[in-house]
């Protein structure tokens, strides 16, 4: 006699598995534990970033809205600060001059980088000996190098007035003179970047395939046409992390204007954080300092933004 098989109706009613809810049940269950495991890793800098940066942050948003000199109470005061702040001809000048600070030193830290990456790419002798030289201004403490050069600047007794005197040139007043307070600390600034800079971009010049710039020669590129063609291309997603971080750190400028010229002569080197700086410390309006610190922050963050949704344009990740 032959066994037979179950009919299709007894098939069909037999169990095929886990019911769908245990499944999903049991895939959140991985989930959550995955979650956990991250969370824990995550923890010695997620704790520390929340505690001390995105706490501080959030605590600033509320200060901006109260009037507060550190030592009494808070006075809500709601957007009076920020209307304040948007009508205060020293605060609009802070702005002006963080963004004339912004426009001489990214092209001249930029172009000089390139400059340094592209000779010290080459085969010269004691390359790594200089690549070390010209990064050593990077980790050097920014108070040192603003009161060095603020002595290679000194108008009477500096080294840079003494060399331009040897060629028959009259050496203006630098940090002395408002005229050119900024255009002292854009020079300092960009010496001290210039290492940071020349280090991306070498990253960015030496990972380009030599293919391509055997590829331009047969082409009868010249040395001006692979760089315009070939390395500058290619180059572009480290031109646009070097744009990107020293427009952030422009936005910030503070440690080199508060050695070298505290702000002045006469407000004329006076940048944004130093603004918030005075307003909080010299004259205790930490509410109209916070909101300060927001609107700069918003700014950051607007061009930030253009700058992420625009380098589809420009930027060749290929």
């Amino acid at each position: 006699m032959g066994i037979r098989s179950a009919s299709p109706s007894r098939r069909s009613a037999m169990p095929a598995g886990p019911h769908p809810q245990r499944r999903r049940r049991r895939a959140t269950s991985a989930k959550a534990r995955y979650a956990l495991t991250v969370l824990a890793f995550l923890a010695p800098s997620a704790v520390p970033l929340a505690y001390f940066t995105i706490y501080p942050m959030f605590s600033a948003l509320w200060v901006s809205f109260h009037q507060w000199n550190l030592l009494s109470p808070m006075r809500w005061v709601g957007l009076d600060n920020y209307v304040m702040l948007l009508h205060d001809p020293t605060t609009q000048r802070a702005f002006v001059n963080t963004l004339t600070y912004i426009v001489g030193y990214l092209p001249l830290v930029y172009i000089g980088g390139l400059g340094l990456a592209l000779a010290l790419n080459a085969a010269i002798p004691f390359r790594n000996f200089l690549r070390g030289v010209y990064f050593l201004p990077v980790v050097t403490s920014w108070i040192v190098v603003a009161l060095v050069w603020r002595w290679l600047l000194n108008p009477s007794v500096g080294i840079v007035n003494y060399v331009l005197s040897l060629v028959g040139i009259t050496g203006p007043g630098w940090w002395t003179d408002p005229a050119w307070a900024m255009p002292s600390i854009i020079i300092a600034s960009a010496w001290k970047d210039l290492g940071f800079v020349m280090v991306i971009l070498l990253a960015g010049l030496q990972a380009i395939p030599a293919d391509l710039y055997e590829a331009a020669h047969l082409d009868g590129a010249g040395w001006w046409g692979r760089l315009r063609h070939v390395t500058l291309p290619m180059l572009s997603p480290s031109t646009f992390f070097v744009v990107v971080i020293s427009l952030i750190n422009g936005f910030q400028v503070f440690d080199q204007v508060y050695a070298m010229t505290g702000g002045g002569p006469a407000g004329a080197s006076t940048v944004v954080v130093q603004r918030v700086y005075d307003m909080t410390f010299r004259y205790a309006q930490a509410g109209a300092a916070s909101a300060l610190s927001w609107m700069l922050f918003l700014v950051i963050l607007a061009i930030t933004v253009v700058q992420l949704v625009g380098q589809r344009k420009w930027v060749n990740y290929a």
